[in-house]
């Protein structure tokens, strides 16, 4: 008989990073619950110190580091003072939606520099030490239906997103003989306290519930089912491939 998938994450060591708010912060919240051992990073200390703080309360294992992602050598240093983590969610990520006659330089090292630049070197310090350790592991790259479709006012977020499947599915190839697997999650719309003044405009609003075939925003709860799986040996076969949680937004 074959008995039920394992989505337990018992002895497992995951970061979050982004992992103060929204979906960072609701992912680092389902690790914890399924059994890992839970590192919050993030810019803002007290934001992550307050969420390790309530999971530990609650009995769980978990802890917060305050580091700039963007800065790639201090996150190396970081990196080489830890055990190899077994699970790395990539979700640090910014926009700037706008015209690309709008677009500034700023503008793009911005979105570029995290969604992009920040995901490449931070896996490629987690992953060393995966690597150097000798241990299988699961990289989680926090995408978006963006990464698959284009829309106006996101040429900058659409280019990093996209960038960033073709990233996931090439390391994907390097990293397999290592027993490490590299996916993403590519959400549609979803409601966080960054995302929640944008659709306070009705008629933005409108027109995303236009394009989500299940009629509704996203809310975070939907995202970390996905997040657990990937992280578990449930997806042990499975790399180099895209979760899409955009409710059909790129079924037509």
């Amino acid at each position: 008989m074959i008995g039920a998938p394992d989505f337990r994450l018992d002895g497992k060591r995951a970061l979050v990073t982004g992992a103060g708010r929204g979906i960072g912060r609701a992912i680092a919240e389902a690790y914890a619950a399924s059994g890992a051992e839970v590192t919050l990073l993030a810019r803002t200390g007290a934001e992550i110190e307050e969420v390790a703080a309530d999971l530990r309360a609650a009995g769980f294992s978990a802890s917060a580091i305050a580091a700039d992602i963007t800065d790639v050598a201090g996150f190396e240093a970081l990196v080489s003072d830890q055990p190899a983590f077994d699970i790395l969610v990539n979700n640090a990520g910014t926009n700037r939606p706008k015209p690309l006659s709008d677009v500034t330089e700023d503008d793009y090292d911005a979105v570029m520099g995290l969604n992009l630049r920040s995901t490449v070197f931070a896996t490629r310090a987690v992953t060393a030490r995966m690597i150097s350790e000798g241990k299988a592991g699961s990289v989680i790259n926090m995408s978006s239906q963006m990464g698959h479709v284009g829309a106006a006012n996101r040429t900058l977020y659409c280019a990093s997103k996209w960038a960033l499947e073709g990233f996931t599915k090439a390391l994907s190839v390097e990293l397999g003989p290592h027993r490490i697997r590299v996916n993403t999650i590519c959400p549609t719309f979803v409601e966080t306290p960054l995302t929640k003044p944008f659709f306070e405009d009705e008629s933005f609003r409108a027109s995303v519930l236009n394009k989500i075939k299940l009629g509704r925003i996203g809310q975070v709860e939907d995202i970390t089912g996905a997040a657990v799986y990937l992280a578990s040996d449930a997806s042990s076969l499975m790399t180099g491939s895209a979760v899409m949680l955009d409710g059909g937004w790129t079924a037509d």
